[in-house]
């Protein structure tokens, strides 16, 4: 379910993008702003790095091997983690750079209205691309805020799509905003300023969203309800007296590895444990709805 949905947002931004990028060339072309200009390289990186999310769907479904037993569900993690990468480097380094440039060296701005219709129908396809990834979004979300779901979330690609959608309004608001400035007071060193609040502004969502990312490579556990979920079905499966530990982590956004250490009756005998093992699995499989890799290990607990 997850990742359909955010296969859904994706391929919409990826339209919205590639469709921008060509209208905002054109709009560099007559205009010969700066601010359009680092738009314009936005959108590319924008549309590139929706397909290497698309990239990382796909290669997730790689059957396990000898090699990666737990299978490939992480490398939606890693082409997420790229993407932040290509909007920190391409993105906000090229703004910064231009945005500099055209702060020291300023010109006139060109075509006024060329700009005002181009980012104005980039403002409206970005907004349908946005409303897509919210809307697409909304069921996971539940009662959290975007904030907390952002966070919390272990499906890359929805934030990745809401942080890109987001920062690329922004983005364009802010060229608008300077274009018109640049006109007004006729002084271009407002076209300059504007790339340089884009790149900043495109920086920032980067490094949010590689210190996310880099948590979900390292590897997180599941959710605290699904958590708690777990420990209840382990602790009321047949012949168990309690749970001494769980342990739990994300091999992928909808794959979860599960290991207990477990006290069952001691009155059971093989047979029996097997049984019990077996009827606790089928109880963390009913309580998470996630495709789960369990390991069971009976012990007892010791008080040292």
């Amino acid at each position: 379910m997850a990742a359909q949905v955010g296969t859904k947002s994706v391929i919409a931004a990826l339209l919205a993008n590639s469709g921008i990028a060509v209208a905002k060339f054109v709009g560099f072309f007559f205009t010969q702003s700066s601010s359009m200009l680092a738009e314009a390289i936005h959108s590319v990186a924008d549309a590139g790095n929706q397909a290497l999310l698309l990239l990382g769907v796909r290669r997730a479904t790689k059957r396990p091997s000898a090699e990666h037993p737990f299978g490939y569900g992480r490398e939606r993690y890693f082409w997420s983690f790229i993407v932040a990468l290509v909007i920190f480097t391409l993105g906000a380094g090229f703004a910064v750079y231009e945005g500099i440039d055209k702060v020291r060296h300023p010109h006139e701005i060109k075509g006024l209205w060329v700009a005002v219709v181009i980012l104005g129908l980039g403002i409206v396809l970005e907004s349908l691309s946005f409303r897509t990834a919210i809307r697409e979004a909304r069921p996971l979300k539940r009662e959290l805020t975007w904030w907390r779901f952002i966070r919390r979330s272990r499906t890359p690609e929805l934030p990745v799509v809401l942080l890109e959608d987001l920062g690329a309004l922004a983005g364009l608001v802010i060229a608008l905003v300077a274009v018109v400035l640049a006109h007004v007071t006729g002084n271009a060193i407002w076209d300059g300023i504007g790339t340089l609040c884009i790149g900043a502004l495109l920086g920032v969502i980067a490094i949010l969203l590689a210190v996310e990312l880099k948590s979900l490579l390292i590897g997180e556990g599941a959710l605290p309800e699904h958590r708690r979920r777990l420990l209840e079905a382990a602790a009321a499966a047949p012949g168990v007296r309690r749970v001494i530990h769980l342990r739990t982590q994300h091999l992928g956004p909808e794959e979860l590895l599960v290991a207990l250490k477990v006290e069952f009756d001691p009155t059971l005998d093989t047979p029996g444990l097997a049984n019990a093992i077996d009827a606790a699995e089928v109880r963390l499989r009913d309580a998470v709805p996630l495709e789960q890799v369990i390991y069971i290990e009976p012990d007892l607990l010791r008080k040292d």
